[in-house]
């Protein structure tokens, strides 16, 4: 499908942009404290709603899965996060904001939804938070004090099926794992014991030289091994991967981009990589049989 220009009507740095299950609208984050939401078609795009809350800029928007009905999370610059939940059509409203952060939230992500409505956040006071919502309409908060003491920039989930199981054998309960990066250059794997999280990955995964900018899970979808994929303003991409629980994890250059690398994201096979970089660039990366990354856009 052809390109087609969006536009939101933001006032100011848009920072992040995610669209809905259905592919039929993005939401949009930026620095005008506000979250845009725009329909989208193959040919036209229109303004639907705008959902203002935050004090500070919106760093991060993220769409839970639709069998939870029509919910938004938010995360700012002033430590708040915020639930949103649309009644009728395009009419939004804050179901819940948390505000046990003490400074910038700066990443937010939905659990597989196996795991129920469950988000997980990552604050610059070097905390991480994950709130689950109860039957009753209340949150269960549990947390991961001092993940990266000098501030976490990211998080992102395991998928919740184990690597090697099969899909919906459903003999195996769902993994609660997370990932996270931080100002520290590391990248920290956690799981969820006896309702408590726990350091999963000693040491922690240490081959970058600057802040991790982004990490990113990749779906297995069956396959024998546990992928992660870590950016840095060092620029360079890792990846690294896990064959079975309780081995070390392997790290390995993807591509060293010669600029910072702002964000990195899986397709939904787990099999493509999306990296955005300092330049302005977008590709794609796919690891090929001999187990080397190449680039396949632009080609």
């Amino acid at each position: 499908m052809p390109s087609q220009k969006i536009e939101t009507g933001h006032q100011d740095v848009i920072h992040d942009v995610a669209m809905d299950y259905y592919g039929k609208r993005l939401a949009t984050a930026s620095s005008d404290h506000s979250i845009k939401i725009v329909g989208v078609s193959n040919t036209t795009s229109q303004p639907l709603a705008t959902l203002t809350g935050h004090q500070g800029p919106v760093w991060q928007v993220v769409w839970a899965h639709p069998k939870f009905g029509s919910f938004l999370a938010s995360c700012s610059y002033d430590g708040h996060v915020i639930i949103w939940k649309e009644g009728n059509p395009n009419e939004w409203t804050q179901a819940h904001v948390f505000d046990d952060h003490k400074s910038s939230v700066n990443s937010i992500a939905w659990a597989p939804h196996e795991l129920g409505l469950c988000l997980a956040c990552g604050s610059s006071d070097g905390n991480i938070s994950v709130f689950t919502a109860r039957p009753d309409g209340g949150w269960d908060t549990s947390r991961i004090d001092q993940a990266h003491p000098v501030g976490v920039t990211s998080v992102s989930w395991a998928p919740s099926t184990a690597p090697g199981a099969l899909v919906g054998s459903g003999l195996l309960d769902p993994v609660q794992k997370l990932c996270s990066g931080g100002c520290d250059n590391t990248v920290k794997v956690w799981k969820l014991y006896n309702g408590s999280w726990k350091m999963d990955c000693f040491p922690a995964l240490q081959m970058h030289t600057d802040w991790v900018r982004d990490v990113a899970w990749a779906p297995n979808l069956g396959l024998p091994k546990s992928t992660i994929a870590s950016a840095s303003q060092d620029g360079k991409v890792i990846i690294w991967t896990v064959v079975k629980e309780g081995d070390q994890w392997e790290g390995k250059v993807l591509n060293d981009f010669k600029t910072p690398v702002w964000r990195v994201s899986w397709s939904l096979t787990g099999n493509i990589l999306a990296v955005a970089d300092g330049n302005n660039n977008v590709t794609l990366w796919k690891e090929a049989v001999d187990g080397e990354w190449q680039q396949v856009f632009p080609c």
